[in-house]
């Protein structure tokens, strides 16, 4: 699959966009080299500046709250993505503990949450969400700005590992949960 750039303009970008598609096997096998030296996260953003003439890098964000803003065509790459970073961590993984940052009360972020666990689902996962906060005492059925549901389970310490007690909620039971990796 062939990322294309979308934006409103249609004068010089069109021709940085072509000499990037033709230069596109070049482009890939550089950056295959690059992350057999440093392999870069899969959950990494990288914002990008276009001053019409050129296309530049100018942030790059370890923890991104934009996976709800993926373009969907390109679901199956962020899948892979994931598949190979998991990989990487443990080969044999088969649950994985999502903990996201604390203030769930921005429905945009629980949006990107929301699809966080989608692609990793999608990778082969099986995922839940755990929280730190000291105010999730129990299992809490959050909503995202767009009515998509969140549960987020508070997390129990045994020894040196986070895990997730058994409950039954809203009539559903989820078992006692130790992940692979968090």
């Amino acid at each position: 699959m062939v990322p294309h750039l979308t934006t409103a303009l249609s004068g010089p970008l069109v021709s940085l966009e072509k000499r990037m598609l033709e230069a596109m096997p070049d482009i890939e096998h550089w950056f295959r080299g690059q992350w057999q030296e440093v392999a870069a996260p899969f959950y990494a953003s990288v914002d990008l500046r276009n001053a019409g003439f050129k296309l530049a890098p100018v942030d790059t964000n370890l923890f991104p709250g934009g996976f709800n803003n993926l373009n969907p065509e390109f679901l199956s790459l962020a899948v892979q993505a994931a598949q190979v970073a998991v990989e990487k961590i443990c080969p044999d993984a088969r649950r994985l503990l999502l903990i996201p940052e604390n203030h769930t009360r921005n429905t945009y972020y629980l949006r990107n949450v929301v699809e966080l666990c989608h692609i990793l689902k999608a990778a082969g996962m099986e995922v839940r969400v755990g929280s730190l906060s000291p105010e999730i005492t129990e299992v809490a059925r959050l909503e995202t700005h767009d009515g998509l549901p969140l549960i987020l389970e508070p997390l129990v310490r045994e020894k040196n590992r986070l895990k997730l007690q058994a409950v039954t909620f809203e009539g559903v039971d989820y078992p006692a949960f130790d992940s692979c990796a968090i």
